[in-house]
């Protein structure tokens, strides 16, 4: 059997078997690969990171979004800067939002999503209310005269590709915070906590100088092979501090249907420390 190697820290490594490759290239800005993996399904690897899987990736994207988006009380226009391969898009218009904007420097990229992953992003990019800008999330954000009520950056790992590390910085966070309206929400994931320590904590940090309410949260992805960390920053909402009636009412207006993510996992999300 043929092994993919699965980096988990500078020095653990997850072996993942491969039934088959589907495509195997080199975008402009990175390594790209398709591939049907065992226990795991079709699965999309960028510079030998795996981003999504099909059996797995609904736990990363719905605790990715929601607990923003529900933490929001009436979020309309929400940016995702990242998030080529549409899933967190698909999460985002299950809410009654007016418009989502998403931002990915790599075309290439969003185009074989849309072709080989239309089956689990569920054709999100053909939402009327979805606009798709190909361009540097970082240019954007510093050009832009939109204001949003939440963004969210699902980028590569702060330990990953050079091609989001600036993301991550709080000149970057900085930016972000002035394309937020007064009550906006932002959210990051932010990689491993436990295997990469200083690196999560300049995130969190540098979220922290931007922010006057910042909450982490995480949840084991089984094909990343660790706990995946988030971070969420805020001047007036706090996502600890909703409660299950308030997160379950929410639930039912907007009629949101999801696989995982209900009121009682938002609420233990924020009970349960992260790891470090």
């Amino acid at each position: 059997m043929e092994y993919f190697t699965q980096p988990v820290s500078n020095i653990t490594k997850l072996l993942v078997g491969v039934k088959r490759y589907i495509i195997n290239t080199k975008t402009k800005y990175q390594r790209l690969i398709i591939a049907d993996l065992y226990e795991y399904g079709k699965s999309l690897i960028l510079d030998d990171l795996i981003q999504i899987t099909e059996v797995d990736e609904v736990y990363y994207h719905e605790l990715l979004v929601h607990p923003l988006l529900i933490t929001h009380p009436n979020p309309k226009k929400i940016l995702i800067v990242g998030g080529g391969d549409g899933c967190a898009l698909r999460e985002v218009i299950k809410h009654p939002i007016e418009k989502v904007i998403l931002v990915d420097i790599d075309g290439e990229l969003v185009e074989i999503c849309k072709e080989h992953f239309k089956d689990i992003n569920k054709n999100s990019f053909n939402d009327k209310r979805v606009e798709v800008l190909i361009m540097d999330g970082k240019e954007y954000v510093e050009k832009t005269n939109e204001v949003f009520d939440c963004i969210i950056l699902d980028l590569t790992d702060p330990f990953g590709p050079e091609i989001s590390k600036e993301l991550y910085s709080s000149i970057f966070y900085n930016k972000v915070k002035k394309i937020l309206k007064e009550d906006g929400i932002i959210v990051t994931q932010a990689g491993s906590a436990f295997y990469y320590k200083e690196v999560y904590k300049n995130v969190y940090n540098n979220i922290a100088h931007n922010f006057r309410i910042v909450r982490e949260y995480s949840v084991w992805i089984p094909s990343f092979g660790y706990s995946c960390c988030f971070i969420i920053g805020s001047n007036i909402y706090d996502p600890s501090s909703l409660t299950i009636s308030t997160i379950r009412e929410r639930l039912r207006k907007r009629r949101i249907k999801s696989s995982f993510y209900n009121e009682y996992v938002h609420k233990s999300l924020f009970l349960t420390p992260v790891l470090k």
